[in-house]
């Protein structure tokens, strides 16, 4: 199937990206559906071209001539929604359909201005766009399109509530776009009073992983996590790493770590200013950094080429992030290879993965790195503590207040004699 079968005009065609040649799978379902004006919910692995099976449909139904914004593109993170704009705004621009990025990270003013030259179309993440409606900086009443790009991710993120406020400067009469790699009930839930009679797209198993992943998980000592993390990267020296972890603090130790092991490492996490998350990113991506380190800010929709290795230090809390997380490898019908470092605490969260999946996904051991640790068998240590004895002890002054009654009298006998 060619993009001129899925009646995009050629116009709109000839401004694609010289190796974009052939439409995916979600391309060639969602394009018709959104050009015929129908609300859409679809679930389409990561590295699939979803960007493109929205944003293609929507720069042809925006009206150039007109000043007005037409279309919102909402995304949980900063990074993905930069990532969005660096995919649709050289198309745009080709058809001369202004843009404009708004989210945290650069001074609020700023951005105001960039609505001044009357974009028609904004990609943003939910608070800036939110903080920017407040101000009165943005008049969203003529917006006809809104997607809700990793729409499950806005969710766990605690943004639906600025969703709806946002909904509410919308007009009712639009089109809503809900794309994600994973749907949960929740979130079924959710969207339902967002969309209206949407045409459901699937191109994939809900929560599976992309077939091209080589999934490989070792059991290893907690304490010998970064050692064995060491041993992989020296293994895999040739190739670039994006290695996961849960914490922001995490991140940083670990990466002091592996610098002292002669690895070329960033990290990139919430702490970092927007300028530094930017520059690093922007290293990876063109190989000056061949590993880094990250939490979910990254787990998202993000694009690097021909990434081959991507490691959970940690395993994620939540069980659907966890294919976010190896869906960085293995995009636009590549293959990839996936490492999680397990320890006995993580158990409960693997199942969890496992069953989300329904994938068997086997722990292995690693050489050189025997498991010793014990599992918890989940059974307390020690008995629930007495806090009423706890506080009578605390008024306890010398060893006669330690004593019973009995021993205190047996106490006494014994001085009497």
């Amino acid at each position: 199937m060619t993009f001129s079968e899925l009646n995009l005009n050629a116009e709109l065609i000839k401004a694609l990206p010289a190796d974009i040649t052939t439409p995916t799978l979600v391309q060639q379902q969602a394009i018709p559906a959104i050009l015929h004006d129908a609300d859409v919910l679809a679930l389409a692995n990561t590295g699939s071209g979803k960007t493109l099976a929205f944003g293609l449909p929507i720069l042809q139904m925006i009206e150039a001539k007109k000043s007005d914004i037409q279309a919102v593109i909402i995304a949980p993170t900063r990074e993905l929604a930069r990532q969005t704009t660096q995919v649709l705004q050289p198309i745009a621009a080709r058809l001369h359909i202004k843009t404009a990025a708004l989210f945290g990270g650069i001074d609020l003013a700023i951005q105001a201005e960039q609505i001044t030259q009357h974009p028609q179309l904004i990609i943003a993440t939910p608070g800036r766009l939110l903080a920017l409606c407040q101000e009165k900086a943005i008049n969203l009443s003529q917006v006809k399109h809104l997607v809700l790009d990793e729409a499950d991710r806005l969710l766990d993120m605690g943004f639906w509530k600025d969703i709806q406020s946002l909904i509410t400067v919308i007009p009712m009469q639009r089109q809503t776009l809900c794309f994600s790699a994973t749907l949960s009930d929740d979130l079924t839930n959710q969207v339902r009073n967002v969309l209206t009679s949407p045409v459901e797209i699937k191109t994939h198993n809900s929560n599976s992983v992309v077939d091209g992943i080589n999934e490989q998980l070792y059991l290893v000592n907690k304490g010998s996590k970064t050692q064995a993390l060491i041993s992989i990267l020296k293994q895999h020296s040739d190739k670039q790493a994006l290695i996961f972890i849960n914490a922001k603090d995490g991140a940083d130790t670990i990466a002091k770590k592996l610098a002292k092991a002669g690895i070329n490492v960033k990290t990139l996490h919430g702490n970092k200013d927007q300028a530094s998350r930017e520059s690093t990113l922007n290293e990876f991506k063109q190989n000056s950094v061949q590993v880094l380190v990250a939490t979910d800010l990254l787990a998202r929709g993000i694009h690097i080429d021909a990434l081959h290795v991507v490691i959970n230090f940690d395993l994620p809390e939540n069980p659907a992030v966890y294919v976010h997380r190896i869906g960085r490898t293995a995009r636009s019908g590549k293959t990839g290879l996936a490492l999680s470092l397990v320890c006995h605490a993580e158990t409960e969260i693997l199942q969890a993965i496992r069953d989300l999946t329904q994938n068997t996904m086997p722990l292995e051991t690693l050489e050189h790195f025997p498991v010793t640790d014990i599992p918890s068998i989940g059974e307390k240590k020690r008995a629930p503590k007495d806090k009423q004895a706890n506080r009578r002890s605390a008024k306890k002054q010398s060893i006669k207040d330690f004593q019973s009654k009995t021993e205190r009298n047996h106490s006494n006998h014994s001085r009497s004699k």
